[in-house]
């Protein structure tokens, strides 16, 4: 909630302002002061005001020109609006914003009270918190940055805006707590726009602690389905939805990744999720919100297996997967030439084994499987010959801690054993896509490219099943 503002008071609109003990430059810098922080004006004196600022607890003088009036009158509550809906879209003065906009609440009546003033002050904060977890498109002071946006932080929080904060792959990530765009959705004169606006700020993946279980996780994620689905399209920015159906998909790929783990059916939710990212129009996004979409895209084409029907296995290589200790799964591949019950390799894991995609190379003595082991996360499992006997070994996405991304099997070349795989990779909020050669007989690099055109091999040996379902091609 917005706290309540008192009377003659005034806003600081630069960060770094100095709070001095008498009326000249050379006065002792009591504290120091930030954009946003809000001050009682109880003098004038030499050019300089006499000031009290109650969230640091110190009063002082600080320069006329570094502050402005802060009226919070019902007269003054057009002029407070208009401020705040200027500042809503300008990066770098958030602080400053959330400021004018809890102004504008406290001078406002009650009856003439809006959706858009609510809604800029949480637009205000979610960026914010993403500028102070690095996320955030547009930057501030890059020298001092960090110490600017902790210093914020603390300004809007005398406002009752809340933040959050986890570990995220050893980074710190900071998210709004949502109050007001929660308060959004409850109100009946909010537009489809600002209810969208709202729910996309409420279902973010990354602002999903990854700590919390898979119970706890299971319901927050049929709860981002549900503020999804009553989202109205009708009257919608492209834009919008756009980001709309890339994180309706997202959250699809989620449930059913949690339906394969408590073995439910899920292949009406990876069918959905497939079904909202064909919805998204990538040139709508833009440079800013193309992210999405690929995390979207990365986290589909992970759960993307769940949507096949299981295929019979038509050659000599059999597998079969069956449960093994509590919660594991092991893999067994046979060669139905030899005598019945001879094992050529087993494997167990606790990830989802995906047997649909398990497909033999008859020319290579191998056979490939896609196994997901997290929610965003698939890895290639490569079964094949070598001269100590048959092995299993992994591919998986990337080589560093597990964000997103999935890896696919795109081919086989006879003529020179090498298997084509496709990774794609989020990696510190970066993704990559990456087409490969490797050669079966110990899965090493042979070539790598950025698209499938620069590698030859692609366009003569690729699988064709491959290239009717893989989202590396989008």
């Amino acid at each position: 909630m917005i706290l309540a503002l008192a009377a003659s008071l005034a806003v600081v609109l630069r960060d770094h302002t100095a709070l001095r003990a008498a009326p000249r430059a050379g006065a002792t810098e009591l504290t120091t002061l930030w954009q946003g922080d809000v001050v009682e004006v109880r003098g004038e004196r030499g050019g300089y005001l006499r000031v009290y600022n109650y969230r640091r607890e110190r009063g002082g003088y600080v320069r006329g020109e570094l502050l402005r009036p802060l009226a919070v009158t019902e007269a003054d509550a057009p002029e407070l609006l208009a401020v705040t809906r200027f500042l809503r879209d300008s990066p770098g003065f958030e602080a400053l914003g959330i400021s004018y906009g809890a102004a504008y609440l406290k001078a406002a009546p009650a009856a003439a009270l809006s959706a858009e003033p609510f809604d800029a002050i949480a637009v205000m904060a979610e960026r914010l918190a993403d500028q102070a977890s690095g996320t955030a498109s547009q930057h501030v002071d890059t020298g001092s940055r960090h110490v600017d946006i902790a210093a914020r932080l603390e300004v809007v929080e005398q406002f009752g805006v809340r933040m959050v904060s986890f570990e995220r792959n050893g980074r710190a990530q900071v998210c709004y707590d949502g109050e007001l765009f929660a308060r959004v959705l409850a109100l009946p004169g909010a537009s489809n726009e600002q209810r969208a606006h709202a729910v996309l700020a409420l279902t973010r993946p990354d602002c999903i602690n990854p700590g919390v279980g898979p119970t706890l996780r299971a319901a927050l994620d049929e709860e981002r389905r549900e503020l999804l689905a009553h989202v109205e399209e009708r009257n919608l920015i492209p834009l919008t939805r756009s980001r709309l159906h890339a994180r309706r998909a997202a959250v699809w790929a989620s449930l059913a990744y949690e339906q394969a783990r408590r073995a439910e059916p899920s292949a009406p939710a990876a069918r959905e999720a497939l079904a909202e990212l064909l919805e998204v129009h990538a040139e709508e996004l833009g440079a800013d919100r193309r992210a999405e979409y690929l995390d979207a895209v990365v986290r589909v084409g992970a759960i993307r297996w769940a949507a096949a029907p299981a295929a019979a296995q038509g050659t000599a290589l059999t597998l079969t997967a069956k449960p093994g200790a509590p919660g594991q799964t092991c893999v067994t591949l046979e060669d139905s030439r030899r005598q019945p019950g001879t094992v050529l390799a087993r494997r167990c894991t606790y990830g989802i084994v995906w047997t649909a995609s398990a497909q033999a190379i008859a020319q290579g003595q191998a056979l490939v499987l896609a196994v997901q082991p997290l929610e965003s996360w698939r890895e290639l499992w490569v079964f094949h010959a070598t001269d100590a006997g048959w092995t299993a070994d992994v591919i998986p996405p990337g080589p560093n801690d597990p964000e997103a991304g999935y890896v696919d099997f795109a081919g086989f070349v006879p003529t020179t054993r090498r298997v084509l795989v496709v990774r794609e990779v989020k990696e510190r909020g970066r993704f990559r896509r990456q087409f490969e050669e490797l050669r079966l007989d110990d899965l090493a690099l042979v070539k790598q490219a950025g698209s499938a055109e620069q590698l030859p091999d692609f366009g003569r040996w690729q699988d064709v099943s491959w290239r009717r379902d893989t989202l590396a091609l989008r």
